[in-house]
């Protein structure tokens, strides 16, 4: 199993650049960022500094989507990164959350999605693509290699990775939910004809290593809320029974809005909804030894990647008990 770590782009960038340097020091092998650049600063520029500052690390956003660049600019500023640093970079991509709803905007349609990640990966791998209905293909781009991992929750999404992406992105190490979603993309794509062992599993979710549970749930209560608000479009389409989960759906019923300025950030009152329960299930909290279990569970689900939100009061301690504790056990 791969780990990565997930940072938001706060200023001082210097302290992105010194947490993911850290990161790899502790044996991380991505370096993930949110992309919402009206919450946060914007996260091409500082991927630059990023590899700059690392050996190895590859980078990219958790996640990016269809509406807010344009597909051209997007493929461009990875291809420019990768011929740079040489092919380090991966485009994990969804419909978009906050990016589009703090400026008004929905999230893209699945079709809209499909289509951008094939125009994007196209594009910065030098390929030609038609894209708005024009012949387009970046000329400089040589040896360019970018893999497209989608993120999901319902059954058309998972159908969708399991057809077209390189990499499944799950936001939440619950283990029954990833084992169903996990299973979906796997069937999708032998389908489809794909090998479904090609597709990179990767859970993202918070971990918070230490002792004193009911602080560590009360930090990362902040992440059942956002997984919330992609249930919430979940239960819009699908109701709240039959083709997504109860495990998913059930804790929302008590959701009541939600304030994108304090978004994947602790103390959010938006999400008092969330119990500690979901907590639990959701994220990695306790001693190093037990997230170690929960990792060598998501591991023997099919898990590849874990991605570690670090979003907390214990961000070092958290990241060092990895480096010294965790990765290597598991």
């Amino acid at each position: 199993m791969d780990f990565g770590v997930v940072l938001q782009t706060d200023p001082p960038a210097r302290d992105v650049v010194s947490g993911m340097r850290a990161a790899e020091d502790n044996g991380f092998r991505y370096g993930w960022t949110f992309d919402s650049c009206v919450l946060w600063q914007e996260p091409f520029v500082i991927y630059s500094q990023v590899l700059a500052a690392t050996s190895s690390l590859v980078v990219g956003p958790m996640v990016t989507n269809p509406s807010t660049r344009d597909w051209s600019v997007t493929a461009s500023l990875f291809a420019t990164l990768n011929d740079m640093f040489g092919n380090r970079t991966v485009c994990g991509i969804g419909r978009g959350d906050s990016a589009r709803r703090v400026i008004g905007q929905q999230p893209a349609s699945l079709a809209t999605l499909g289509r951008a990640m094939t125009v994007i990966r196209e594009l910065a791998e030098g390929r030609e693509v038609e894209h708005h209905g024009t012949p387009v293909r970046i000329p400089w781009v040589r040896d360019g290699r970018l893999e497209v991992w989608m993120a999901a929750y319902g059954p058309r999404a998972l159908r969708m990775v399991g057809e077209q992406a390189d990499g499944f992105i799950l936001q939440t190490a619950d283990p029954d939910i990833a084992r169903w979603t996990i299973g979906s993309v796997r069937e999708a794509a032998a389908a489809a004809g794909r090998d479904p062992a090609s597709i990179t599993m990767c859970v993202a979710a918070p971990a918070y290593v230490g002792d004193d549970l009911p602080h560590q749930r009360d930090q990362l209560r902040w992440f059942g809320g956002m997984v919330g608000n992609h249930v919430a479009d979940l239960v819009a389409r699908y109701g709240d029974s039959g083709a997504v989960p109860r495990a998913l759906t059930d804790y929302i019923r008590d959701r009541e809005g939600y304030d994108y300025a304090h978004h994947g950030r602790a103390g959010n009152r938006s999400t008092d909804f969330v119990p500690d329960s979901i907590v639990d299930r959701f994220c990695l909290v306790g001693p190093a030894s037990a997230h170690v279990e929960r990792l060598a569970e998501l591991r023997e689900i099919g898990v590849d990647n874990f991605a570690l939100y670090l979003m907390h009061d214990q961000k070092d301690k958290t990241l060092t008990a990895y480096g010294n504790e965790v990765i290597d056990a598991v």
